[in-house]
Order: C-alpha cells, then sequence, then structure tokens
C-alpha cells in the first residue's frame, strides 16, 4: 500500500479514532528521531498510529506505541524494533505549552496524522485534546447523521 499525497503531504498514517474519542485543540507539528530502517519502512506508507499517544519524559516528548514494520530489505542484524519509543522534535516553547496544559487543564497529547513533508522529512501532527463523554459522542453521530440526510433530501429536492 503506498502512502496517499495531500497538498505537498505525503501522508503514511492517520488516526481516524482520534477525532471521534478526542475533542480537539491546538494542534503542533513535530519532527521524529528515526533510524534510517525506519524512514525507509515509512516511504513504503506501511505504519500506524491509531492506538499510539505521547508522553512527556525527561524533558521532552516522547511518540509511544506507534507502529512502523520492520523493513524487509534491510536484513536480521540492522532491523528495528516495530514499537520503540521515539523521540519528538519540538521548540522548548512548545513543549512548555503542551506540558502546562497536561499539567493544568488534563489535556492528553494525540496524534493525528504521520506524513512526509514537501522537503521529504518525516513529521507528526500532535494534537491537545480533550476527552469525549459518551453523550458528546452521541450528539456527535446525531449531527452528523442529520447532515447526511439533509444532503439526501436537497440532492432529492434539487
Amino acid at each position: 500500500m503506498a502512502a496517499k499525497t495531500d497538498g505537498g503531504r505525503k501522508m503514511i498514517a492517520e488516526n481516524r479514532k482520534a477525532r471521534h474519542a478526542f475533542s480537539i485543540g491546538d494542534t503542533f507539528e513535530a519532527g521524529l528521531c528515526l533510524t534510517g530502517t525506519e524512514v525507509k519502512s515509512l516511504r513504503t506508507g506501511q505504519a500506524n498510529i491509531a492506538e499510539s499517544y505521547a508522553s512527556i519524559e525527561d524533558g521532552g516528548i516522547w511518540l509511544i506505541n506507534a507502529y512502523i514494520p520492520e523493513y524487509k530489505g534491510a536484513g536480521n542484524f540492522f532491523q528495528h524494533a516495530p514499537r520503540r519509543k521515539r523521540r519528538l522534535l519540538l521548540h522548548a516553547r512548545e513543549i512548555h505549552k503542551i506540558a502546562v496544559a497536561k499539567d493544568r487543564q488534563g489535556m492528553t497529547i494525540v496524534p493525528l496524522q504521520l506524513y512526509f513533508n514537501e522537503r521529504g522529512l518525516a513529521k507528526i501532527k500532535l494534537a491537545l485534546a480533550e476527552g469525549k463523554k459518551l453523550h458528546d459522542k452521541r450528539a456527535d453521530e446525531a449531527k452528523r447523521d442529520w447532515n447526511r440526510q439533509k444532503a439526501r433530501l436537497l440532492r432529492d429536492k434539487g
């Protein structure tokens, strides 16, 4: 499965569950510290960030539980661990802003998208998010259903 291009970006993985389970706030673009086999594996477009999250440890932000499969062409000696912790590259003021929001407001750091930017560098889009309650999820689903039904009615009438 090849990665999709989106406005100059080459999309690798997207966390679609995040928009359902969380109310998305501020977003940040972060770089990733990757090994060579991880970058080659990402170029095939087979990564998964659906169960991953970001955590603040040792004065930095780390991506935990993201799945980047082993690169088949590298042999056994040069392989990486598919679910290892990966350091995220952000400015100090962005790390501070995220840490304050996480500590004071109880927000969660959720990865939304993993992609290659225009220059070919691997980036991840993070969001400060707040967990939705069950009634919020139901309201969003009802609103989505109504918009779908409204579009059908307008299409049939017009």
